[in-house]
């Protein structure tokens, strides 16, 4: 009883976290904003559900493989989302205008900003 209560709670919380992702991507306005929103959320969204899913099947084989679902995801979103921000940067790809500051931006285009501190 307490498993299916657990199994049920982890399911929808993974479920909740990829859909507020889900929603963070068509919502947010620029390329940085979605990139976090499509890494972020989902990582721990996908960790609720594989650990709901492990426990649920309740076989070493199942907790094997849900380890090795999380661990890959948490090594490879971090690597994608810097090359998606590296890349948007170096198109030129437009920032959201209430962004405070760029940190990859020339010296001279900070300094104006940092200065008004």
């Amino acid at each position: 009883m307490i498993s299916t209560i657990l199994i049920s709670v982890l399911l929808l919380t993974g479920a909740f976290f990829s859909l507020l992702a889900a929603i963070g991507v068509i919502r947010f306005p620029d390329v940085y904003t979605r990139m976090h929103a499509a890494t972020k959320a989902p990582a721990f969204g996908i960790l609720l559900l594989q650990a709901g899913a492990a426990i649920y099947f309740n076989e070493p084989y199942a907790y094997a493989i849900s380890f090795l679902v999380i661990v890959f995801i948490f090594l490879t979103a971090p690597v994608a989302s810097h090359s998606i921000s590296k890349i948007a940067h170096l198109i030129n790809s437009g920032i959201w205008s209430k962004t405070s500051i760029d940190e990859l931006a020339p010296d001279e285009e900070n300094r104006d900003e940092k200065a008004g501190d």
